[in-house]
């Protein structure tokens, strides 16, 4: 088939691909801004772990999924499966409109202009990695600097660092102060004549600081600095525009808002994205090949080489009409309740140390109890039901900039509850006191 004819034979149009949100939660949450009852939708969140009910307070590491996305992906695989883009038969059809429509919802997810500005990947490591490995090389070379900061999850590091040491340039890390926050004036210092690209995550993994990237992107954006923005622990918790921000590229993963593993997304300026060559090679992302030379697709198919996760894809623009039907509004709303709550909680409990405590964050606690190894507070929080994270988080730097070399982490999404915070502190409690 001539590429002129597929996109015209296959895709659906962005406002149909976008208009199909889950009936009765749009309802419910204009009725009463409330999103506690969607918590009803998730299977997994019902069930007995150590003949405890389950508190699942690990949103940050992976989110639980809603029956609209199970249903969707069972649906695809039962009914619509097919390769997508070059079958000219109505399941390659199905298959390809459905991945289609995946990319224009993200697209209404980020406030991207156009779903052409959307890149499928694997998550937001692989989106990272893409970028390093096109972006960084076209424009990082000897004595060049990157600059970011010292909160980063271990996939905003060590891509970069890795184009760094290839090419003789260097990275620079931001300072953060006692709360947890960037210093922005050791920011606006760090940029100079040598400064690349700026690459920031919305928000901390490790301490749940939500940064302030709007004054960052725009100080860089001013020097003509390239910024990427890591968004992976944003998109479930916070209203995101990405052309409000300014970020030439925002990237984050399907299975931290709802949706499968294996899935994830980059967002580029169409400008930006135009510019830069293929990641990889193979199928879809070619217009024609020879022996003698090869002529690229324009983006995003130029970064989409071979079969796509097609199946992970039609979950992720489930998840993403799931939450956009109850509305990121009421999402962000119901978690600050949560997180204040939460912290309160462990305020109160004496032999808690507090791992970063910026007034601007999402429903994510870090912290140590004194005399107990993380590990161990872990393994006997889940003794009462409850899955937190203990470890380094994959943000050592972070961590060590307070002094330790790990911590517990609790954190939030929209399906918890208040009983469940309080329930989480009692258990903790008793676990301090030895009981």
């Amino acid at each position: 088939m001539s590429e002129g004819l597929a996109p015209a034979y296959y895709f659906l149009d962005a406002a149909r691909a976008g208009a199909s949100l889950p009936r009765g939660f749009l309802e419910q949450a204009r009725a009463a801004g409330d999103v506690t009852g969607a918590r009803a939708d998730f299977p997994a969140l019902h069930q007995q772990v150590n003949g405890r009910p389950l508190v699942w307070f690990d949103n940050a590491a992976t989110t639980h999924k809603p029956r609209p996305v199970l249903d969707a992906m069972t649906r695809f695989y039962e009914r619509d499966y097919s390769n997508v883009h070059r079958g000219a038969h109505t399941l390659a059809a199905r298959a390809t409109d459905a991945y289609e429509g995946a990319r224009a919802a993200v697209a209404q997810l980020l406030g991207a202009s156009s779903a052409e500005e959307i890149v499928f990947v694997r998550g937001t490591t692989e989106g990272i990695n893409l970028l390093a490995a096109t972006l960084g090389r076209s424009l990082v070379g000897p004595g060049d600097e990157i600059v970011l900061s010292t909160l980063e999850h271990h996939a905003n590091i060590v891509p970069w660092q890795m184009l760094a040491q290839s090419v003789g340039a260097r990275l620079r890390p931001v300072p953060v102060d006692e709360s947890g926050q960037v210093q922005l004036d050791a920011y606006a210092a760090l940029l100079s004549d040598r400064t690349r690209i700026v690459a920031l995550s919305h928000v901390s993994n490790a301490l749940g600081t939500v940064l302030p990237i709007e004054p960052m992107i725009a100080m860089a954006r001013a020097r003509g600095i390239r910024v990427v923005v890591d968004g992976a622990q944003a998109v479930a918790h916070l209203p995101v525009d990405v052309r409000a921000l300014g970020a030439d590229f925002y990237v984050f993963s399907g299975h931290k808002i709802f949706g499968p593993t294996g899935i994830g997304a980059i967002y580029g300026r169409r400008d930006v994205l135009a510019t830069l060559p293929p990641w990889q090679g193979g199928g879809s992302m070619i217009r024609d090949v020879t022996f003698e030379h090869t002529t690229y697709s324009e983006p995003p198919a130029r970064f989409e080489a071979g079969t796509p996760s097609i199946g992970d894809a039609v979950g992720l623009g489930a998840a993403i009409r799931y939450v956009m039907g109850l509305g990121m509004p009421a999402i962000a709303a119901r978690e600050d309740r949560l997180g204040h709550l939460l912290m309160a909680e462990l305020s109160d409990i004496p032999s808690v140390r507090l791992i970063g405590t910026a007034a601007h964050r999402v429903a994510v606690a870090s912290f140590v109890v004194e005399g107990r190894r993380t590990e161990d507070v872990g393994r006997a929080l889940d003794g009462c039901g409850i899955a937190v994270r203990s470890g380094h988080h994959c943000a050592q730097p972070a961590l060590r900039r307070f002094g330790v070399e790990t911590s517990v982490r609790a954190s939030l999404a929209f399906y918890n509850t208040e009983e469940e915070v309080h329930t989480f502190g009692a258990s903790l409690r008793r676990i301090v006191r030895g009981r």
